[in-house]
């Protein structure tokens, strides 16, 4: 397993992932597409590092961390990260922890599958607009995950609020939970998917990838609810529809503001807290019929009328 972590590590896939784009870049040097694929590569590495670096100068600089009031929001919404991950640990924990690792290629991958299909310029977009949106709602509600927040123990973390209290606490670590980046790239797959077999392909992704964030401890549940709605904003921003972008942004920002300045209205009223998020969720899903919609037009215009 320890062998595992090393070889499937995100720097690790990254130069393999670099290296083989140079050797299949080579292999057809007129294909223009190619360098723009190791070029952005190259640049995704050099964003990881200098992300870590950012990001993990913030933890120091501003150590309180807001784990204990997601921690609260998550017993609100009646699903804690820890009772869903329980039952995945052991054996099944393996294929999840590989699935989490598995971003930065798939992210790949989900170039080469759009590139054939006119998506391509949309997908590259999509991915800036959540490399330069991310770290932002990151700063703003800085959290790092119930097995940073809770140790050990997070398995079976502390159940009543008077033991956890949901205020902000001194927490050293590179914020990166709220809300899940892992959560919005995979449903912006499913948005990006063309054909019914990558359709099936990205909502089983998502699916793994859900399950893969509560498995490893990196997530509270909380974080993976306006995760959808980010890579919803990322995929409108992809496919320039700005007034899409802007209400999927407002959705995400607006959770992570109420999180931050009156996330006791979340903890003291389940029901607010549960009726936001099945909003999130329809908007979501409303997001993937609407791009569906979109990529299924150009073909019906095609056919010949009846």
């Amino acid at each position: 397993m320890h062998i595992l972590q090393i070889l499937l590590s995100p720097p690790v896939l990254g130069i393999v992932a670099l290296f083989l784009s140079a050797v299949w870049m080579l292999r057809d040097q007129k294909d223009k597409t190619r360098p723009l694929l190791v070029f952005a590569l190259a640049l995704n590495l050099f964003y990881g590092f200098l992300l870590t670096t950012v990001m993990g100068s913030e933890g120091g600089l501003f150590p309180w961390k807001f784990d204990h009031i997601l921690f609260c929001v998550d017993q609100s919404l009646g699903l804690q990260a820890a009772s869903i991950a329980r039952p995945l640990q052991g054996f099944a924990r393996i294929p999840l922890w590989v699935v989490y690792q598995l971003m930065v290629p798939m992210m790949i991958v989900w170039f080469l599958v759009t590139s054939y299909r006119k998506l391509r310029a949309s997908v590259v977009l999509a991915y800036v607009a959540e490399l330069v949106t991310g770290p932002l709602l990151y700063a703003l509600l800085p959290a790092c995950g119930p097995i940073y927040a809770f140790g050990k123990q997070w398995l079976s973390p502390p159940p009543a609020l008077f033991v956890v209290q949901p205020v902000p606490i001194r927490l050293a670590g590179m914020p990166n939970a709220f809300p899940s980046l892992h959560v919005g790239t995979a449903f912006l797959f499913l948005l990006f998917a063309p054909g019914k077999l990558w359709k099936a392909v990205a909502f089983a992704f998502l699916a793994a990838t859900c399950l893969a964030t509560l498995s490893t401890g990196e997530h509270y549940v909380i974080d993976l609810i306006p995760g959808l709605a980010f890579g919803a904003f990322a995929a409108a921003v992809g496919s320039k529809d700005l007034n899409q972008a802007s209400l999927f942004l407002s959705t995400a920002l607006a959770w992570s503001l109420l999180m931050r300045f009156a996330s006791f209205i979340l903890i003291a009223h389940p029901f607010v807290t549960r009726s936001a998020a099945a909003l999130t969720i329809a908007l979501a899903v409303f997001a993937v019929w609407k791009q569906w919609s979109a990529q299924a037009s150009p073909t019906q215009e095609s056919l010949p009328a009846s």
